[in-house]
Formats: structure tokens, C-alpha cells, sequence
């Protein structure tokens, strides 16, 4: 299993490479040179996938940690 420090690199370039990705879908979607055609990947999949990157990053940043907190309501 690759390091905290080794999934927060991974994610990072991830999310550098789905940003340029976005850069790229949004100065143009498709180009067609002659019979061969090229479309970028769908703008909507693209950012869904950058804020999971940004949430992963986040969670690697605090440590991973989801804190519990058990409450029990008392009746005064």
C-alpha cells in the first residue's frame, strides 16, 4: 500500500491533469481535419472527477481521519 505522502502525489497530478483537461475541453470540444475528427472527453465527467480529486486531496491532507461522535440525549 503506497504512503499517504505517495496517494497525495498521485491525486495531485491526477487533478493537474483533469484541470488541463478542462483547460482543453473548454477552448474547444471537437475538431474535424478532413475525414478525421477528434472530441475532447465530456465536460460534465471531467469536473465531477476534478472535485473527487479535490475532496481525496483534502481527506489525505487532514490526515484521512473521519471523526464519530456519539451523542445521547439526556432529559434534564
Amino acid at each position: 500500500m503506497a504512503s499517504r505522502e505517495e496517494q497525495l502525489t498521485v491525486a495531485r497530478n491526477r487533478l493537474n491533469a483533469y484541470l488541463k483537461a478542462e483547460a482543453a475541453i473548454l477552448t474547444s470540444q471537437e475538431h474535424q481535419m478532413g475525414t478525421k475528427r477528434l472530441r475532447r472527453a465530456d465536460l460534465d465527467d471531467v469536473q465531477k472527477k476534478i472535485k473527487e480529486l479535490q475532496n481525496e486531496i483534502a481527506r489525505l491532507e487532514s490526515g484521512g481521519k473521519n471523526k464519530v461522535v456519539r451523542v445521547v440525549p439526556i432529559d434534564l
